[in-house]
């Protein structure tokens, strides 16, 4: 692979400690489960299948990590994207509630313990992440959703004034919740290791495998990848927002959001003492948000809000620079030497999709930005399901592909929207309202 549409100039791909090679397939084959996308859902699927003693094949259009796997933040939030616990039970209903608030609070301890039982490379910490508010309205509506996960186990502190500028390395915040539980990783390293595990249990991975075509027959599934096919007793659909060419349907679901993200070069110790200093990742409460983080050899990251070109190509980023510096004002004149970006699929009610659209067909999607975490619950679930647990078992329940509300719409003004999120973050960072 010599293209990621931006992950290449990523600092991920010039840090990662091993990259995966796979052959492309190179003749027909046969398995128990085929799972269709070389990321953290699919690949932590593939590991406890193939430990399950299944035989399953992965196959991935580009590569292990060549998604938003391979691109993303790499910031493990311990939480999904729902304000209240009530809009969390309207999504899902009593029975799959505390389930699914148990194993999202869960998520990032779930996670570092995997990374610990495999020794997986990829510069792993849990010190914590910072939620700043960008105004006085969002640090009581923050306070208030935190107050009440608290009541469900959700590990919060509230945090004001010096300390939060101290810790953020941000002159610009004045209120945070920190979530004890957080923490980062190397997201191309991880998803390179998750690869490496699963091969070493048996599954077999097939890089630059394109699935063209997909259809049900009498004896389950026969997947078309040009001049060779794959056929399957079960499918694990693992491509998230970049399932369209591969089951349009599901993509109905979801809105693919690009982020973006830049990063510097080595910066000068006193320079670098001041970001973040104790190792927490940082978000903050803007419509249009920010996240950042402190890399290995005096590197910073930034991330946000981004656009992709017709060609998917990201843009967006002397947005993101100038952004850094109104953030970091002594990040002003620094020299940013990666930028890349990718999509992330967002849901209507921010809650992951658990799908089954035809009988041996799973499908597990849209994470809403915490996909680091999120992904690898989703794809023990998947593996659980194809085990044969019973789907009202699961922490998810089992939706239909029913199209978002006004999907099309919101497609179509994705930039317009993201401008006008942006101008309305300015205007009440400067109000303090």
């Amino acid at each position: 692979m010599t293209d990621y549409a931006g992950a290449e100039a990523s600092l991920w791909a010039y840090t990662v400690p091993k990259r995966y090679v796979g052959a492309a397939l190179a003749d027909d084959v046969s398995c128990d489960v085929a799972v269709i996308g070389a990321g953290f859902t699919g690949l932590r699927a593939a590991l406890e299948l193939a430990e399950a003693g299944t035989n399953v094949t992965v196959l991935d259009s580009g590569g292990v990590g060549w998604g938003a796997s391979g691109r993303n933040g790499g910031q493990v939030n311990p939480m999904l994207p729902v304000f209240r616990p009530d809009d969390l039970l309207k999504a899902v209903g009593p029975t799959y509630f505390e389930r699914l608030a148990s194993v999202s609070l869960g998520s990032a301890d779930a996670l570092f313990d995997l990374i610990r039982k495999y020794g997986i490379d990829c510069d792993a910490r849990q010190k914590g992440w910072l939620r700043v508010d960008h105004c006085a309205k969002a640090r009581d509506t923050a306070r208030k959703g935190a107050k009440l996960w608290m009541e469900y186990g959700a590990d919060f502190e509230f945090l004001e004034g010096d300390e939060v500028r101290r810790l953020s390395g941000s002159p610009i915040y004045d209120s945070a919740v920190m979530a004890r539980k957080g923490g980062a990783v190397q997201p191309l390293a991880l998803v390179t290791g998750l690869a490496f595990a699963a091969e070493k249990a048996g599954a077999r991975i097939f890089e630059r495998t394109a699935v063209g075509a997909m259809a049900r027959g009498e004896d389950g599934w026969v997947l078309d990848c040009g001049t060779h096919k794959v056929r399957a007793a079960q499918v694990v659909l693992a491509t998230n927002g970049y399932s369209g060419a591969v089951r349009p349907d599901v993509m109905r679901v979801i809105l693919p959001v690009t982020t973006t993200q830049i990063a510097t070069d080595s910066l000068p110790d006193d320079l670098y003492d001041t970001l973040l200093p104790e190792g927490h990742t940082i978000a903050d409460t803007r419509r249009s948000i920010m996240y950042s983080r402190r890399e290995p050899h005096n590197r910073f990251v930034y991330g946000g809000a981004g656009a992709s070109g017709r060609d998917g190509t990201p843009r967006g980023f002397d947005a993101l620079r100038r952004d850094a510096q109104r953030i970091y004002p002594q990040l002003k004149g620094v020299k940013w030497r990666w930028q890349w970006g990718g999509k992330i699929a967002v849901t209507e009610d921010r809650v992951p999709r658990f799908m089954e659209p035809e009988p041996g067909l799973l499908v597990g999607m849209g994470y809403n930005g915490r996909g680091v975490a999120m992904s690898h619950v989703m794809g023990k679930v998947l593996a659980d399901r194809a085990l044969g647990a019973p789907a009202d078992s699961l922490p998810f329940p089992v939706s239909k592909p029913d199209p978002m509300a006004f999907r099309r719409i919101q497609a179509l003004g994705k930039g317009i929207a993201i401008t006008a999120m942006q101008m309305m973050d300015r205007y009440e960072m400067r109000a303090g309202a």
